[in-house]
């Protein structure tokens, strides 16, 4: 049985997730010479399931060769990627306010769909898993979009928005994990790491 992981994400959402299972984590973080932003770069009009699966196991690869390169203590390592995508459509991190903007306009009165990857290798043994949810958002005024923008919650995350922030007055409807959308989800995490003799 392992004492704790690794959590290879910088999302504070995420480490908040793994302490309410009660898992213990330490945080394993791309230094400032590894170009991680690169690793979420899209491929052609790739299918978002594709993508996110592809960028989660990029980003666990580059954390297993940090944790070797660091001589730390073997554990194991897990990673996630949240995407947002209105069909075929992949709406990543805004890169400005206006960005933000564009991105909300669209998504307001629509439902688009949250996917999450998670992947988690211990030795030579890597689990994965995807979940799947849809979110509904009310219809928004310019005004709405403005001043929800305007607080700053947007940047750093898929879609921008977040959905345990102020968006959620927004949110007319959701469905499959919470969690999942939150950007780690619970129960396939569990699962994954119980199949690796995590406790949780």
């Amino acid at each position: 049985m392992s004492d704790f992981i690794y959590l290879a994400s910088q999302s504070p959402r995420r480490s908040q997730l793994l302490d309410q299972m009660g898992v213990a984590h330490k945080l394993l973080l791309a230094s400032p010479d590894e170009d991680a932003e690169s690793l979420e770069a899209l491929h052609g009009a790739e299918a978002p399931a594709r993508y996110v699966e592809r960028v989660t196991g990029l980003k666990l690869d580059a954390a297993v060769q940090r944790l070797k390169r660091q001589g730390l203590p073997a554990a194991p390592v897990l990673c996630a990627d949240t995407t947002v995508c209105l069909g075929r459509e992949i709406f990543g991190k805004p890169s400005d306010e206006a960005d933000a903007l564009s991105m909300l306009e669209r998504l307001a009165g629509q439902s688009h769909r949250v996917l999450t990857a998670v992947a988690v290798q211990k030795g030579g043994k890597r689990v994965a898993a995807l979940s799947e949810s849809w979110v509904r958002f009310a219809p928004m005024s310019k005004a709405q979009i403005r001043t929800y923008v305007a607080t700053g919650e947007p940047m750093g995350k898929a879609g921008a928005y977040g959905v345990q922030g102020r968006a959620a007055a927004h949110i007319a409807q959701i469905r499959g994990s919470y969690s999942g959308i939150m950007g780690l989800p619970l129960f396939e995490t569990a699962a994954l790491l119980r199949s690796l003799g995590v406790r949780c």
